[in-house]
């Protein structure tokens, strides 16, 4: 029997919906059901190919460094009159604090001050970013960083070689996966956001998904590895969260308990740390300073697509063609056997559904959160359609002749 059919004995009865015996996800899924999927997904395809996926009369900065002023690019709450920000402002002011640090200063001693001068809001305290990316920074100079990016981006692409090798993905299949892996990761080497938190804590996660086993009852799986890249990327910045609480959930559900609990205290240490840091913070706030534009915004459709779009490669393509890209990126997870591709389609959608109500159009860099790790899906996409139209009961279509 291949390793991708059925259940392993011992587990959970959920663990039916990975695959069936015949190797389909959805082989237990009723007609109806599947067939409503399916409308579902091709009014999303449509739509993704037409909803915007960046914000009109503005320009990715992902696409270069900005030259003057662009309109809008930056929300703030700067008072009427204040010249408008260049996309590049934010990684300024990150920077500015990375450079302080390597001269001898200390994070909270000047950063309120900083982001003040330069009208960033203070206020709420989780404007103001963790320190972990500004130290690590400072500490590794250009020469370090650059490094440290190469092997990040190394460190994806073979943790993933590895564990489409683990997951049982045929040798074709598995070539092109670790490819798009590659096309995704790549934008870690970009130099000029080294200063930006989300492209290493993406980064981080990418490595630390590629590097995950699931077990079952504490046998068979593998997540050290995993586990320190997803902390470090907790360190990095809270957005990692999401993915961290998965991880929880995916060994409490298959009964690694020891695993479970190592998750689990991280989000406990992760929550004092937290803590400290906001009432850092909170010292140096003033009453005059103004609170932060709303975060939640719901943008809806757009939200989704364009923080992935801008935050990756697939900013070069048309939108019409980026868009539908990113639907099928988190679907197609749903195609690739065992656990681990349902992993991918949860961890996916669920920042996907919390990209459709959070962030502002200034916010779309929170999609490099996620980016680096969705890229792979989109090449099961085709076994995860041809699977659940066989599950909706469709009539196939004949094959066309060959013609010489």
């Amino acid at each position: 029997m291949s390793k991708d059919a059925g259940a392993a004995p011992g587990s959970p009865p959920f663990d039916k919906l990975r695959t069936s015996g015949g190797g389909s996800r959805f082989a237990f899924w009723p007609p109806y059901l599947a067939r409503a999927v399916l409308a579902v997904l091709a009014l999303l395809l449509l739509a993704s190919a037409v909803v915007p996926v960046a914000k009109p009369g503005t320009r990715s900065p992902w696409q270069g460094p900005v030259e003057g002023a662009v309109e809008g690019p930056v929300s703030t709450t700067a008072k009427p009159g204040t010249p408008a920000k260049p996309y590049d402002e934010d990684i300024a002011l990150y920077e500015a604090a990375i450079d302080r640090i390597a001269h001898g200063e200390s994070y909270y001693d000047f950063i309120v001050s900083e982001q003040r001068a330069r009208h960033y809001p203070v206020n709420p305290g989780l404007a103001v970013r963790l320190p972990t990316l500004a130290y690590l920074d400072a500490w590794l100079g250009t020469p370090g960083q650059i490094a440290a990016a190469l092997a990040l981006m190394l460190g994806i692409v073979a943790a993933w070689w590895g564990r489409f090798a683990d997951e049982g993905v045929s040798p074709r299949l598995r070539r092109m996966a670790t490819a798009t892996v590659f096309v995704g990761a790549s934008l870690g080497l970009n130099r000029h956001y080294f200063a930006l938190h989300e492209l290493w804590a993406g980064g981080l996660i990418a490595l630390s998904f590629g590097l995950h086993r699931i077990g079952v009852n504490g046998q068979g799986g593998r997540w050290i590895g995993a586990f320190c890249a997803g902390a470090l990327a907790l360190a990095i910045r809270e957005h990692s969260l999401p993915f961290v609480l998965l991880m929880a959930a995916t060994a409490l559900w298959y009964r690694n308990w020891r695993e479970a609990a190592a998750w689990s205290a991280l989000v406990a240490v992760f929550a004092a740390v937290l803590t400290v840091h906001l009432a850092l913070v909170a010292r140096d706030v003033l009453p005059s300073d103004p609170h932060s534009s709303p975060w939640l915004v719901m943008r809806g459709l757009p939200g989704w697509l364009a923080n992935v779009v801008q935050s990756s490669n697939l900013r070069w393509l048309p939108h019409f063609l980026a868009g539908p890209a990113v639907v099928l990126m988190t679907f197609g997870w749903l195609g690739m056997k065992g656990r681990g591709g349902l992993f991918g389609f949860l961890l996916s959608a669920g920042y996907g559904a919390a990209f459709l109500f959070a962030g502002r159009w200034d916010n779309f860099y929170w999609g490099a959160m996620i980016a680096p790790a969705m890229f792979a899906g989109i090449v099961f996409a085709p076994r995860a359609l041809s699977e659940l139209w066989s599950a909706a009961r469709l009539p196939v279509p004949a094959p066309v002749a060959a013609v010489n």
